[in-house]
């Protein structure tokens, strides 16, 4: 008994000298510089010297969650951006980039829409590019012809999503999960709501939604203070004020069970279980992050894995994760099997996750947990594109600025009470939403 306790304090000595060390290597990054463009947007700068490059990235809080009643108008507005921008059209603005090596990508999730830029910091390179992406995020044209043809690009990849099990899953879930509230949304839209759109409602999506007052800038490089202020203003010093949109309503947590099964020719039948989960900055997210690494987001070392592929071979891959938002975002766990299989691998799925919120995980487990987490931490943030998505989070969601200095410590200092007391608060395995697609 002496020897178990020596043995438990040894582990946790070992991950308290880990967080540490990891901490100095957080801390190793810049501290993050933030203030407020002139017309009100949010702007977080982490200055980055080791190479002569510069990534930016503007997010707008303007995701599939705002299409109202329009699906599909937040993608295909952001798909639009780069299609002509002044009086310049899709291939001049692309050559444009590509003669100074410069990169532009863009997105839209249900949450947020974005624009990334990469670019040397050479002066001539980056005012050019610079002087493009703020064109494309200040200026965008809309052009109707290009409206149509990324409208039609827009249909043919639902129809073939259509044909995906994965994908059938995906939204079969998130409607069940998220029924009546924006996160039931298709981030893609619908078929029919494409067919609805028009161009004036793409125009009165981006008037509304791409301002000033509800983007953030995330500038991560080899530039001063002074140069990213100037940056940020030449990228969305001309865009409107505006106001920021309103916050989502809350998302209320299931009632009751609810299955769905879709039959799917797929001779594996795809599974998908949850409810709502975590918010980004919810109390409680350490705890569930530590305590879901465990239970099915450690690979072949959770105990999802072990139970369903190591144990009895009913999955290659079998998992758990929380996507936290800006509202709760779902709980989700899944895996694929034969479709005779289904049934046997959803019984075992509900049962792994019934014994981790009624027993709670290990000592050892959540010390190997702990380490793992706080040892592979600096490969997350080994890069600058890497350190602009935190950054870019960190704006868009409002969490404290030192929210990467004090991961590792918050994560090493996770109890196996306090694991234990947020699944049984947060997790309700007697009121999953579980959809089966391909089952026959």
């Amino acid at each position: 008994m002496y020897a178990e306790r020596m043995k438990m304090v040894g582990l946790r000595l070992g991950v308290f000298v880990l967080a540490c060390l990891f901490q100095a290597a957080a801390s190793a990054m810049a501290p993050i510089q933030h203030w407020t463009t002139r017309n009100g947007a949010r702007v977080y700068f982490v200055p980055a010297h080791d190479l002569p490059m510069v990534d930016v990235r503007v997010v707008f809080d303007a995701g599939s969650a705002r299409d109202g009643k329009h699906p599909g108008v937040a993608r295909l507005t952001n798909a639009l951006l780069a299609t002509g921008a002044g009086k310049l059209d899709a291939d001049a603005l692309a050559e444009g980039l590509e003669s100074v090596g410069a990169e532009l990508d863009n997105g839209a999730l249900r949450d947020m829409a974005w624009l990334t830029l990469r670019s040397l910091t050479e002066p001539r390179a980056l005012r050019k590019a610079v002087s493009l992406f703020g064109l494309i995020v200040q200026h965008p044209r809309f052009d109707a012809e290009d409206f149509r043809r990324e409208r039609e690009r827009l249909r043919v990849s639902l129809q073939l999503d259509a044909q995906q099990p994965g994908r059938i899953a995906e939204r079969a879930f998130y409607r069940a999960v998220y029924d009546g509230h924006p996160y039931a949304n298709p981030v893609k839209g619908t078929e029919k709501g494409l067919a609805a759109l028009r161009r004036r409602d793409v125009l009165d999506f981006h008037h509304r939604f791409y301002v000033a007052r509800n983007a953030v800038v995330a500038i991560v490089g080899d530039l001063d203070r002074q140069r990213a202020e100037r940056l940020a203003e030449a990228v969305v010093g001309a865009l409107p004020a505006g106001r920021r949109a309103p916050a989502l309503p809350p998302v209320k947590d299931l009632a009751a069970p609810r299955e769905v099964r879709i039959a799917h020719e797929a001779t594996q039948a795809h599974i998908l279980c949850g409810q709502p989960g975590m918010r980004r900055g919810d109390p409680d997210y350490f705890p569930l992050y530590v305590g879901n690494y465990i239970l099915g987001g450690g690979g072949l070392v959770s105990r999802i894995s072990r139970e369903v592929r190591e144990k009895r071979g009913l999955s290659y891959s079998a998992y758990s994760y929380f996507l936290p938002m800006a509202r709760r975002g779902p709980f989700i766990l899944g895996l694929q099997t034969r479709a005779d299989q289904a049934d046997e691998a959803l019984r075992v799925l509900r049962r792994t996750l019934a014994e981790f919120v009624s027993r709670g995980p290990t000592e050892a487990e959540l010390q190997a947990a702990i380490r793992h987490i706080t040892g592979s931490y600096p490969l997350r943030i080994d890069s600058n594109r890497k350190i602009l998505e935190y950054v870019a989070m960190i704006g868009f969601y409002d969490l404290p600025l030192d929210y990467l200095e004090r991961f590792n410590a918050r994560v090493a200092a996770v109890t196996r009470r306090q694991v234990m007391d947020a699944f049984r608060r947060r997790v309700h395995p007697d009121r999953l939403v579980t959809v089966v697609v391909g089952a026959r």
